[in-house]
This record gives C-alpha cells, structure tokens and sequence, in this order.
C-alpha cells in the first residue's frame, strides 16, 4: 500500500502561481511513476503530468504544457507541481497518484493509489 497526501491547494487570481505537493508513504517511493489529475464539477477526471520514476521523463497535458512543471524529490518521498500563469479553467480538484507500471501515461486506469484530492480555484 502507497498512502499519498497533497497539499498546496488555495485560492488564487488569474496569472497567479501554486505550488502542489504530494507527500508518499508505505512503499519504496523510487518504484513508482507519480502523477498529477484534476476533476472538475461535471468533468472526468484529466490527465495532467507525470514523472517517470528516475524524475528524468515528464509528460504533460497539451492544456498545462508551458505553465505546469512537474518535479520529484525521491529522498523526501515527494512529487510536486508547480503551476503558473494559472487560468479560471484550471480549477479543479487535483489529485495525486502513483503507478508501479506505467501502461499509460495520461490513462487513470494505469494508476494503482490515489490521495485524496486539493481544491484549486482560479478567479477571474
């Protein structure tokens, strides 16, 4: 078992910046993928980034490409996102997650836990 716990999440104006931070617990952290997803009221849950395990591979969703950087501190079981130029679209809850084997990459369903979510508001 993996226990993920974000933080970070606020209430921020247009333009504005957030950093998120998920915090890994349970297992060897370096054996797993880490993840960023958001879901909207209304929405499906959507990709946002990943870091491979080494931290060296990135992916991220055309919509956050630019503004979004995913990192990983694998001495302090850590993954974050850092995000800036934020719009009143990226409000979301964003949710942290953890794969062992990466099937696919903007695919929940290649996601093995999950924390428990962080409200981001973006105001116009």
């Amino acid at each position: 078992q993996v226990q993920l716990v974000e933080s970070g999440g606020g209430l921020v104006q247009a333009g504005g910046s957030l950093r998120l931070s998920c915090v890994a617990s349970g297992r060897t952290f370096t054996y797993y993928n880490m993840g960023w997803f958001r879901q909207a009221p209304g929405k499906e849950r959507e990709f946002v980034a990943t870091s491979r395990r080494s931290g060296g591979n990135t992916y991220y969703a055309d919509s956050v490409k630019g503004r979004f950087t995913i990192s990983r501190d694998n001495a302090k079981n850590a993954v974050y996102l850092q995000m800036n130029s934020l719009k009143p679209e990226d409000t979301a809850v964003y949710y942290c997650s953890a794969s062992r084997v990466l099937a696919g990459v903007s695919d929940p369903r290649s996601y093995d836990y999950w924390g428990q979510g962080t409200q981001v508001t973006v105001s116009s």
